[in-house]
């Protein structure tokens, strides 16, 4: 009889043990804007959505150096409460990581993004109408396998991401390479995407001066927003200066002409201000403009002014 309890309670512990070893997450965001916008003359007032989601995130410690974990991640519009097109379209992935590095199966955003654009894009976290209208993000999320090398140097990360055909008539293999490296203040990255004939390469560099941030990014592109376009140069800057509560933001980007396209070039130029009321939740305003050229890439001439909510959990 004392043997059994023994047991029970050693495995009871043990079963504890593991349970401990796991954890899911539930995190989002709300982020909503009422904007006065400016479509080529055509004005409206509108409740925007800013990429609002509601998230599952876990992992598992498998023993011996190995942690499993999945995320799932759904995109939704918080003005009217419908979701996106895919429920899980905004992330879905299981990974595997260990000594060699992680490997990463499902839906998810290039890290070539992450690495260049989304980095310096820091006064709405490039969502909503100030979004960075001129980056042209040419990989695919879907049907995605990615390799994340381990950190062979201090702050340097390399990962590489195939999105599989599947033999889907017309459609082909995409590829996204992203390279990070943070030397205390100054922040480098590199970005790489390839679909078919369109194909993209950024760099990008962040220098943080006590209260003020400057960033900025440099891409070529081949065919990014159309087919047989012709190669163009797109470069933007930008600026935070945070105090007390507050950040100032300034960004500017152009756009130049892409080889095949006559008048096919265009600036965008951002001013904002947000007002952190606690580390989840912010206020803000912001004046976004995009100057097209006649050829009309970018969707034509636009501007809003927005008065913003975000809020995370």
């Amino acid at each position: 009889m004392n043997k059994t309890l023994i047991v029970a309670a050693l495995s009871a512990l043990a079963a504890g043990g593991a349970l401990a070893q796991s954890s899911v997450t539930i995190y989002g965001r709300m982020n909503l804007s009422a904007e006065r916008q400016d479509a080529a003359g055509t004005k409206t007032s509108v409740l925007s959505n800013n990429s609002s989601r509601l998230g599952f995130k876990g992992s598992e410690d498998l023993g011996g150096g190995l942690r499993a974990g999945f995320q799932l991640e759904h995109g939704f519009d918080a003005s009217t409460g419908l979701p996106n097109a895919s429920f899980w379209g905004r992330q879905s992935e299981v990974n595997l990581s260990g000594a060699f590095g992680t490997v990463r199966m499902g839906t998810f955003t290039s890290e070539a993004y992450f690495a260049t654009a989304d980095y310096i894009s820091m006064h709405n976290h490039d969502t909503g109408s100030s979004s960075d209208a001129l980056y042209a993000y040419v990989g695919r999320n879907t049907n995605k396998v990615a390799y994340r090398a381990p950190e062979f140097v201090k702050g340097m990360s390399l990962e590489l991401g195939v999105s599989l055909a599947e033999s889907v008539p017309g459609r082909e293999k995409s590829y996204d390479l992203a390279w990070n490296y943070v030397m205390g203040a100054l922040h480098l990255g590199a970005g790489y995407e390839e679909n078919g004939q369109a194909k993209q390469f950024a760099v990008r560099a962040l220098y943080e001066m006590g209260p003020l941030t400057l960033g900025a990014y440099v891409q070529r592109d081949t065919d990014g927003y159309g087919v047989n376009y012709g190669d163009r140069t797109n470069t933007r800057v930008s600026a935070a200066y945070a105090f007390g509560l507050s950040e100032l933001h300034l960004n500017f980007g152009h756009a130049g002409s892409y080889d095949n396209v006559a008048n096919s070039s265009a600036d965008q130029f951002t001013v904002g201000y947000n007002y952190n009321l606690s580390k989840r939740t912010k206020v803000y305003t912001y004046y976004t403009k995009v100057s097209d050229s006649a050829a009309k890439v970018y969707g034509g001439d636009f501007n809003s002014f927005a008065l913003g909510l975000r809020h995370n959990f």
